[in-house]
C-alpha cells in the first residue's frame, strides 16, 4: 500500500488535509496523520483536479520541441527564414533540417522551387502550421523518392512532377525518412506536468502500430505519467493498461480535399457498425455542414464528437446542441494568430472562429484543448485567451465569444471519454489525478502555469517545486 498526505491546502469548505492510498482519494479531513507516509505541505493553496488537454499531438509535440522555428514571431519574411535554415543544427550537408510553424505571410505558400531558392545545400522539410503539409527541397524529395511515390498526399504538377508539397502524409513520409521509432516523450510529459495537466486525448489519426507501441512504453515507464486516451489507435484493448482508453475513430475532413457525401456516410456507417462513434477534424463551416447532413442520414452515436470548430456560424450551434455533439475546440489560436486570422479571412468567417460563449449559451458542450503543437501547450494561457479573445497586435478575435477565466477551467476538468461534460472534482473515491497551486483559483487564473507547485497523478507526485 502506498499512502500520500496532502496537508492545508484549500478546498470550497476550508482548509483540509487529503488522503491518498494507492493512488485513490480516501480521506478529507483536519489533521490527518502523516505517519509511516509521504507528504506534500500545501501551504494553504488551492487544491483542484489536474487539467484534461482534450486534443494534442504527442510525438508530433515532442518533434517540435527538436525543430527549427520557421513562423512568427521567430521567423518574419523570407530572408529571416533562409537564415534559420542555414543555421539549423546539423553536422553535414545530408543532415536534414526539420522546420515547423511555417506561415505563408512569411515567403507565400512553398513547394520545391521556391524552397530551393532559400535553401540547397541541405534537405529541408517544413511543416505548415496548421499541420496539414509538408513542403521539401529538392534535396529532401530525392532523399525520399518523391517522385515515385505512392502516397495520393503527393501533390503533383500538370507534368506529373512533384510540386514538393506533401499533404496529410505524415506516417508515410516518416517511413520514406527511414525513421525507426518515433521521438522520446519524457520532456513532453514533464513538461504537461509542470502545467498541471494529468490527462490528455492523443488525437493522431490512424496512429501506427509501432507508435502505439512506443506510447505504451512510454507511458509504461513512467516517462509519460499522464492518462491517455487515444483516438487513432482502433478499438483493440488487448495489453492496455486502464490508465490508457480508446476514443472514437478519428476522421480529418480536410479542409483542401473535401469528401463526397456518400463517402462520409460510408466512412461514419463503418465506424457505427463497429459499435463506435467518430471525432471529426472540421475547421470550416461546409464541412461542419457536410458532417451534420451525414450524421442525419446515418445517425448519431454518444461518443461522436467535433474536433476544433473552428468556424461555426451562430445558427448552427443550436443545430449541435439537437443532435447532443460536444466541440472541443482551441481559443488559444486566437492569442497565438488572431491577426493573421483577421487579415487574412473573409470578415465572415472571423467572427466565427473558435466559438466559445455561443455554443455554451445553446446547450452545446464544450471542452478547451490546445492541438499541441499547432496551438500553444499550456493550457493557463488558453484559458487567459478564452476570456480575452485578444490577437497578438492587440486587436479583439469575436469579443462575443468570451468566457470568465473560471468557467473557461470547468472546460479544462472533464473527463477524457466525455468532453463537456461536468468537471470532475476533489472527493473522496475519486483518482488522485491532482493539482496544488501556490495560491488560490482566482489568484492562479491570473498568475497561469506559474502558480502550479506540485502535479500528482495516480497517487504520484511528478512534479515539485
Amino acid at each position: 500500500m502506498t499512502r500520500l498526505v496532502i496537508a492545508n491546502v484549500a478546498l470550497p469548505e476550508g482548509l483540509r488535509d487529503v488522503e491518498v492510498v494507492d493512488g485513490v482519494i480516501t480521506g478529507i479531513g483536519d489533521r490527518l496523520t502523516t505517519t509511516g507516509s509521504d507528504a506534500v505541505d500545501g501551504r494553504g493553496g488551492a487544491l483542484i483536479p489536474g487539467l484534461h488537454d482534450h486534443h494534442l499531438h504527442l510525438h508530433a509535440l515532442a518533434a517540435a520541441w527538436e525543430s527549427v522555428r520557421c513562423g512568427p514571431p521567430d521567423v518574419r519574411n523570407s530572408d529571416e527564414l533562409a537564415e534559420a535554415l542555414e543555421s539549423a543544427p546539423g553536422a553535414g550537408d545530408a543532415d536534414w533540417v526539420r522546420g515547423v510553424d511555417y506561415v505563408e505571410t512569411v515567403a507565400g505558400l512553398l513547394d520545391r522551387e521556391t524552397l530551393d531558392q532559400l535553401h540547397t545545400r541541405r534537405p529541408v522539410r517544413l511543416q505548415h502550421r496548421s499541420g496539414a503539409v509538408w513542403f521539401l527541397n529538392s534535396a529532401a524529395a530525392a532523399a525520399v523518392d518523391l517522385a515515385n511515390g505512392d502516397h495520393p498526399g503527393v501533390e503533383r504538377d500538370a507534368s506529373g512532377e512533384p510540386t514538393g508539397r506533401v499533404w496529410r502524409a505524415d506516417t508515410w513520409l516518416r517511413e520514406r525518412l527511414g525513421a525507426t521509432r518515433p521521438p522520446a516523450l519524457a520532456t513532453v510529459g514533464t513538461e504537461l506536468a509542470r502545467f498541471g495537466v494529468t490527462a490528455v486525448t492523443d488525437a493522431t489519426p490512424d496512429l501506427p502500430a509501432g507508435s502505439l507501441a512506443h506510447l505504451l512504453a512510454e507511458h509504461t515507464s513512467g516517462a509519460l505519467p499522464q492518462r491517455l486516451h487515444l483516438l487513432g489507435a482502433g478499438t483493440d484493448t488487448e495489453g492496455l493498461p486502464s490508465t490508457i482508453t480508446l476514443g472514437p475513430r478519428k476522421i480529418v475532413l480536410a479542409d483542401s480535399d473535401l469528401p463526397d457525401f456518400p463517402t462520409l456516410c460510408r466512412w461514419v456507417r463503418d465506424t457505427r457498425d463497429r459499435g463506435g462513434g467518430v471525432a471529426v477534424h472540421s475547421v470550416t463551416r461546409e464541412s461542419l455542414l457536410l458532417l451534420l447532413a451525414a450524421f442525419d442520414e446515418v445517425g448519431t452515436h454518444p461518443d461522436d464528437r467535433i474536433e476544433h470548430g473552428a468556424i461555426i456560424a451562430a445558427e448552427t450551434a443550436t443545430e449541435l446542441c439537437r443532435r447532443g455533439i460536444p466541440v472541443v475546440t482551441q481559443p488559444g489560436f486566437i492569442a497565438d494568430r488572431g491577426d493573421d486570422y483577421l487579415d487574412r479571412l473573409d470578415p465572415h468567417d472571423a467572427a466565427d472562429l473558435y466559438r466559445c460563449r455561443t455554443l455554451l449559451d445553446a446547450g452545446v458542450r464544450v471542452a478547451l484543448s490546445s492541438d499541441a503543437p499547432y496551438g500553444p501547450t499550456d493550457p493557463w494561457s488558453v484559458i487567459a485567451a478564452a476570456a480575452a479573445r485578444t490577437a497578438p497586435d492587440g486587436r479583439i478575435v469575436g469579443g462575443g465569444e468570451r468566457i470568465d477565466r473560471h468557467t473557461a477551467l470547468r472546460l479544462y476538468l472533464a473527463p477524457l471519454p466525455t468532453p463537456g461534460a461536468d468537471p470532475r472534482t476533489v472527493a473522496v473515491g475519486a483518482p488522485a489525478d491532482l493539482v496544488v497551486l501556490d495560491c488560490s483559483v482566482d489568484e492562479a487564473l491570473t498568475i497561469g502555469s506559474d502558480a502550479v507547485r506540485c502535479t500528482i497523478i495516480r497517487g504520484r507526485v511528478v512534479h515539485h517545486r
